[in-house]
This record gives structure tokens, sequence and C-alpha cells, in this order.
């Protein structure tokens, strides 16, 4: 690895920790393509590994603004902690569908040699 490349790389996790990990405006800011940021994250372990601290402070940063929010009884910030860390608690949402149907439907089969239609053809949907 060459001297300009280490230098771009220490660049790079300069702006990335002032950026909190947004890679677009870090490469912007050093002068380096997104293409040359992931060949360098996905070639060199330690940079790669450097990139996902950092990444992980912001989602620390992330957290703790949540928590704060959560403090002041944001009612949106509760339902969203207790969707997603209160899982084992029951605090999750479920959809439900249901496809059985008593419709009968046609179906046109379309090929390369000839056009066929069943009306007798019934479908269920399980």
């Amino acid at each position: 690895m060459n001297k300009t490349e280490q230098l771009k790389k220490g660049q790079l996790l300069e702006a990335l920790e002032k950026s909190l990990g947004i890679v677009s405006t870090a490469c912007q800011s050093v002068g380096v393509s997104r293409t040359t940021y992931y060949k360098y994250y996905n070639d060199d372990e330690q940079f790669k590994s450097q990139v996902d601290g950092i990444s992980d402070i912001a989602l620390d940063c992330a957290e703790s603004q949540l928590f704060e929010l959560i403090k002041e009884k944001n009612v949106t910030a509760i339902i969203f902690y207790l969707k997603t860390k209160g899982k084992k608690r029951g605090y999750i949402e479920k959809q439900e569908t249901n496809h059985n149907s008593n419709n009968i439907t046609s179906i046109r089969l379309i090929s390369d040699c000839e056009v066929v239609e069943d009306k007798n053809l019934k479908v269920e949907f399980v």
C-alpha cells in the first residue's frame, strides 16, 4: 500500500468521524469517490474495522438521543423503543393476512403456440 492511499484512508477516517459515518459526506470532503472508499473498505481489514467502529459510535449517539426523547416522555420514541427492544415482552406488531377466497377465477394461459382458456379451472388460495 502506498503512502497516498494511507493518507487518503486516514483522511477518510477523520471525515467519517466528523460526519458520524455518512460515507457520501466523508468521501466528498476528502475528494475520494465512493468506489474508492468501498475498495478500501473491502480490501483492508484494518480500515474496515476502524470504519465499523465509527459506525458503532454513530449508533451509540443515536441511541443516546432516543433515550433523551424517552426521558422527555416522547410517545413516538417510547413506542419505537418497545417495538424494537421490547419484543420478548410482547411489544410487537403482528400483521395477519388471510388468503382464503371462495372466488372462482378464470385463468387464461398464453403460450407461443396457442391460447388456452379453461373456465372450469378453480384456483384456491392457501
